[in-house]
């Protein structure tokens, strides 16, 4: 398939990028989708949470009263579950949240990811530019020209380019990536994806 490219003044260059059908034309695969996702996110908790169980709250060991004979409910230390200020019963320790994904797997996720980005016309493909310094207001202009201001935007650039990084990183919603960085929950996670010239290369052949 063919997309316009599209100059930083939001005007038709005229020129036309090829997106290769075996990245951008696959059949979406929704589960393995979710699977990358949820591998991504999982792989972002720290998982460092933790409560005190019962042998590990301050307070005396002794029995608080005579087992029997006393009228009430049997009961332990003051420690108890099922007193307040007593210990958490199966409550969360630090654990590892991460799994594991196959090479292939993921790469179909991906794949799928940017074939519903495209069915969904959520993909522009913008000619290659950068900034003699660091200006918000320059990338804000670039989103007003292409009609993208206020929406969720992730800019794909073939290498990280710290004027550009620099000028978009206080605009809310925008982010930027290289392409080669790509994954599963950058793409789904924006409303327009914006490819330079140059990174359409590198993704064609993710």
């Amino acid at each position: 398939m063919e997309l316009a490219v599209y100059n930083i003044k939001g005007e038709d260059t005229g020129r036309k990028v090829t997106l290769s059908d075996e990245v951008f034309g696959v059949d979406v695969n929704e589960h393995v989708v979710w699977l990358d996702v949820k591998q991504f996110l999982a792989n972002q908790r720290q998982g460092t949470h933790k409560s005190k169980e019962r042998s590990e709250v301050s307070g005396s060991t002794r029995k608080l009263h005579k087992q029997k004979g006393g009228g009430g409910s049997r009961i332990g230390d003051i420690n108890s579950p099922v007193l307040v200020g007593g210990g958490r019963v199966f409550g969360p320790r630090p654990r590892n949240y991460s799994f594991k994904l196959n090479k292939k797997v993921k790469q179909l996720a991906r794949k799928s990811a940017l074939t519903s980005k495209l069915a969904d016309n959520q993909i522009m493909v913008i000619e290659d530019f950068s900034f003699e310094a660091p200006k918000t207001k320059q990338f804000a202009a670039v989103l007003d020209a292409l009609k993208v201001n206020g929406k969720k935007v992730l800019l794909v650039m073939p290498t990280m380019d710290k004027n550009v990084n620099l000028s978009l990183r206080n605009v809310p919603g925008a982010r930027m990536m290289a392409a080669a960085d790509l994954n599963t929950y950058a793409i789904l996670n924006n409303n327009v994806m914006l490819l330079s010239e140059k990174s359409v290369e590198v993704v064609n052949n993710l």
